[in-house]
């Protein structure tokens, strides 16, 4: 391929949507970025605008390109990432939402997966999917979508219709994926690393699970069809008469997690890498082998390319990472991000505080729905500077929580962990990462690798890239932390972590 000709990546996140080119080198040459509405109806309640995500989408290509000038007819393809779980349905003949999507982060079906605790299906989702039954999955939002959506906005008569055409496939289910997909081809598609967070795909026969559907109502004529992450047959191409004015192939998708493994290129069995955005996201390749966790992990699709077996993974989600630095900014105990570092350091410890951001459940390797955020060990002399401080060290904290889960299962030693995402530009982050993990940090040089991984992903689908041994040859580091802390004392540290987290447990309560 000529110098001449590019690949790009939509990476639709939690807060906003993002648009990078990326050249053969794997650096990037075009971006451009906005933010769309958080929408809370009820308190645990988090929904999106779908049709303000694809009009942000539509933006924020057209301004990438254009602000680099690159023409569309340069790019080779097209690579789509998002945030997972998070569940949409639409109405096939016209394109529009039924209702706002409901966001992974949601909360309102926490009652029906402890039904589902309650009829002993616990054991059966885990072995067919590697989830934990949790509203954090698609299953049981498509579910109330299907009992709740406002017929209405499908300019429709009776709330039994939203059923009745699911069932004839006149309205579509989809994780963002999808919904950015048809709108970009015109085919309802999806790939295997975001099937395999709906709760409803099995991961081992690879496929829809006819017993999942039938326990959620959700017909199979409504679901996307599933492909491979990186697809040599494609998933169709862009309409030449539409916003771009270019058929451009949009040939590779997978979950912003999945994604960020594979920029990451931890292609093979021991490979991990860790996520720091809206949540953190602890990923360890498996191989082709699906490792069934028993320390609260879930196993989960790595990623798939056209012609080969599936690459399974490990995977510790922890909801709220970066979410509690927007939250100490909410707060208005910083103006920015970058001021954490410059806090933190300010004071020699937390004195005594520790903040435990549960403030949508505890993810891996917990799992408890209902814990909430909590700030322990404040007195009168308590300071801004303590508290976040104390936020920061709860981000490291969640980590090691997950990295020694993931030793546990995977039998391996972890002696360094490649990190990426927004979080990691802070040095004083990754360093009191490595000083209590006890392991090294490595960042890459191009730190949004969830936005490459997709680009790689299509380019290697068309041809762009020849093989993974290029990918590897691009990947370069920036900066390694070594531990600097006294083990004893992180441990210590640490240690007191766990308590902070047993006064979080079980908080919510219904009519609390």
């Amino acid at each position: 391929m000529t110098a001449q000709t590019y690949v790009g990546a939509v990476d639709q996140g939690t807060t906003g949507t993002r648009f990078m080119v990326f050249d053969h080198g794997g650096q990037v040459v075009a971006n451009a970025y906005e933010k769309h509405e958080q929408i809370y109806p009820e308190p645990g309640w988090v929904e999106h605008d779908p049709m303000e995500i694809w009009e942000n989408t539509k933006s924020v290509v057209t301004t990438a390109l254009g602000k680099a000038g690159i023409s569309p007819d340069q790019l080779e393809a097209i690579g789509v990432t998002n945030q997972r779980e998070t569940t949409l349905l639409w109405d096939a003949e016209s394109g529009r939402p039924v209702h706002n999507a409901i966001v992974w982060q949601d909360r309102r079906t926490t009652d029906r997966v402890e039904q589902l605790e309650e009829d002993g299906l616990v054991d059966t989702v885990r072995k067919k999917t590697g989830l934990e039954a949790d509203a954090y999955f698609s299953a049981t939002k498509a579910e109330w979508l299907l009992e709740n959506a406002d017929p209405i906005k499908m300019e429709r008569a009776r709330p039994a219709d939203i059923q009745d055409r699911a069932a004839e496939g006149d309205v579509l289910f989809g994780t963002i994926d999808s919904w950015l997909i048809y709108n970009l081809t015109g085919e309802h598609i999806t790939e295997v690393t975001n099937a395999s967070r709906t709760m409803l795909y099995n991961i081992h026969d690879l496929e829809w699970d006819d017993e999942l559907l039938e326990e959620f109502d959700i017909p199979e004529a409504m679901l996307p069809e599933v492909r491979p992450s990186s697809d040599d047959a494609t998933y169709g191409s862009t309409d030449p008469e539409g916003f771009l004015e270019a058929e451009i192939p949009v040939a590779g998708a997978l979950g912003d997690q999945q994604a960020a493994l594979f920029g990451q290129t931890c292609f093979d069995a021991g490979e991990a890498k860790n996520t720091y955005g809206t949540g953190s996201f602890f990923l360890m390749n498996t191989g082709d082998e699906a490792v069934e966790s028993d320390h609260g992990l879930l196993t989960t699709i790595g990623f798939q390319r056209s012609g080969e077996s599936v690459q399974y993974a490990l995977e510790g989600a922890i909801f709220v990472t970066g979410a509690a630095i927007e939250w100490l900014e909410d707060l208005t105990l910083i103006d920015n991000p970058a001021q954490t570092a410059e806090l933190a350091r300010s004071v020699d410890s937390t004195d005594g505080v520790y903040v435990v951001p549960a403030f949508t459940g505890l993810g891996a390797p917990h799992w408890d729905q209902r814990a909430r955020g909590t700030i322990v060990g404040m007195t009168r002399g308590t300071r801004r500077e303590h508290v976040v401080r104390a936020t920061l060290e709860s981000i490291a904290y969640q980590t090691r929580d997950v990295a020694e889960a993931m030793e546990a299962d995977s039998g391996i030693e972890m002696t360094s962990l490649r990190v990426d995402g927004g979080a990691v530009k802070n040095n004083y982050l990754c360093q009191l990462q490595s000083d209590i993990i006890g392991s090294k940090i490595v960042r890459p040089q191009v730190d949004e690798t969830t936005a490459l991984g997709s680009a790689y992903a299509a380019g290697l689908a068309v041809g762009y890239w020849e093989d993974i041994e290029g990918l590897r040859d691009n990947w370069q580091i920036d900066r390694e932390f070594d531990s600097q802390m006294d083990r004893e004392e992180a441990n210590r540290k640490y240690d007191r972590w766990s308590d902070a987290l047993d006064r979080a447990r079980d908080w919510a309560r219904d009519g609390d």
